[in-house]
């Protein structure tokens, strides 16, 4: 059996409301289902989970990469809001209960949407920059 992709991250936070308007201040986000303790923010195929929970701890290292069709863009939001990014190269957050998230951009990395994908989610015209087409080559994935 092999791992095909991440069909969806679960993230525990304090209260479900401020969890949507804390991430509606950086990334567009669009709501697929909410029940009582739980909503799900859709990514195309994917989605993040945002599950309510009493107690959270802080992640040190472990996190989850969402990829974003604009990373600067990302990075600008991430300041308009007030939200300070973690030091070292890569583009790193936590959110008020403590997730780290990393925000990479897709046209940098090998993670693949389909032509029909990104057009159904509304994107065009993006495309993967020379290292990431390389890095597909290299794996017979292009």
């Amino acid at each position: 059996m092999r791992l095909v992709g991440i069909n969806h991250v679960a993230l525990e936070v304090g209260d479900i409301d401020e969890a949507l308007e804390f991430y509606g201040q950086v990334f567009d986000l669009r709501l697929d289902d909410r029940e009582p303790g739980i909503a799900f923010v859709e990514m195309g195929d994917q989605f993040i989970a945002l599950a309510e929970v009493d107690v959270q701890s802080t992640d040190r290292e472990r996190h989850f990469g969402l990829v974003v069709d604009n990373r600067d863009a990302a990075r600008l939001a991430l300041a308009d809001a007030g939200i300070e990014t973690l030091p070292g190269p890569r583009l790193d957050f936590r959110d008020p209960w403590g997730n780290r998230i990393q925000v990479v951009d897709y046209r940098d990395i090998q993670f693949t949407k389909t032509t029909a994908v990104l057009r159904g989610m509304g994107i065009r015209g993006l495309r993967k920059r020379p290292q990431a087409i390389d890095e597909l080559r290299a794996k017979g994935l292009l």
